[in-house]
């Protein structure tokens, strides 16, 4: 099973010839690999998974998840 958790790309910069972002993700920052998102640009949200940007999502899809994770954690 896949678990991915939304974020807001906060900062985006390239490392070692990969393009790297900064994600914030209920409060706190991770960073992730970019590759598989080439579009995304600060301030777009995208799902995050082991590290990776796997798609760009919008606020609404976003919330959505957020309250799903919440519900599910019990907050």
């Amino acid at each position: 099973m896949c678990l991915a958790i939304p974020g807001k790309v906060t900062s985006i910069e390239k490392e070692n010839g990969l393009r790297m972002g900064l994600v914030a993700i209920n409060g706190s920052m991770t960073r992730a690999c970019l590759e598989y998102v080439p579009d995304i640009e600060v301030g777009q949200y995208t799902i995050v998974h082991a590290g990776f940007a796997l798609k760009v999502i919008d606020e609404e899809e976003a919330r959505e998840s957020l309250e799903i994770w919440k519900g599910l954690l019990g907050e």
